[in-house]
């Protein structure tokens, strides 16, 4: 490998950390010495490349920092094409639109456009089965988003509705269906709601109470405990 490929893909590397990491990791996914991790990390230095850390302590490359011309492999091309078609899918107009900005980005920051290759690989992804959940896929990442209470009417399997004040955390997207995690008020305990069971949503103007990230995680070891009490 010579040292301008290396460089990129050095650059790679960082760009998956949100924390310090060391030369001594670095230098094993490379392949490299550590000692040529440390030169490698000085010269980007030099060119640039916003990286802060020290030896011994770890590296992290600043987040806004503009990287270089990037270079994908085949297989990334492919998970590239494949992830646009499946979001094209999903029937979010707002996704969609978003998910052809990032490849246009991808192929203005590529040496050569990538977009007739993109187009041209042999992957599809079919749409999702249900309609009427789609409609209310913006409202519900917006409430996400923002930590937004979302009031609902609700439908059961077994055609019982009720009204609901709940805590949106995360939307799960299933082949038949769009799952939406959240804490509800009226169980006071982390439930799943199927959109295409939501006859109506409102998004609330007031936060609820608790970080979406601790709700995660409290819902992440719930699942967990469940899961290993049926096994």
């Amino acid at each position: 490998m010579d040292k301008t490929a290396r460089l990129f893909r050095l650059m790679d590397k960082l760009r998956h950390y949100r924390h310090p990491v060391t030369a001594a990791v670095l230098a094993e996914q490379l392949q490299v010495s550590v000692r040529t991790v440390y030169r490698d990390i000085q010269t980007l230095i030099t060119l640039g490349a916003g990286i802060d850390g020290e030896a011994g302590i770890g590296y992290i490359l600043r987040s806004g920092f503009f990287l270089p011309p990037l270079m994908f492999d085949e297989a990334e091309l492919e998970a590239l094409a494949l992830g646009l078609r499946w979001v094209e899918g999903q029937g979010d107009d707002e996704l969609v639109a978003a998910a052809r900005n990032v490849l246009a980005k991808v192929a203005a920051s590529a040496p050569t456009d990538l977009r007739d290759r993109i187009h041209d690989i042999g992957l599809l992804a079919f749409p999702a089965r249900d309609d009427k959940g789609a409609a209310f896929l913006r409202q519900v990442r917006e409430a996400i988003r923002r930590e937004r209470r979302l009031q609902i009417s609700y439908i059961r399997e077994d055609g019982t509705a009720s009204e609901r004040m709940v805590w949106p955390i995360m939307l799960a997207f299933f082949d038949r269906s769009r799952m939406l995690v959240a804490w509800c008020e009226l169980r006071n305990q982390f439930r799943h709601f199927r959109l295409d069971r939501i006859g109506q949503l409102v998004v609330a103007k007031e936060c609820y109470p608790r970080r979406r990230m601790q709700l995660t995680r409290e819902w992440r070891l719930e699942m967990k405990h469940q899961h290993q009490g049926a096994s």
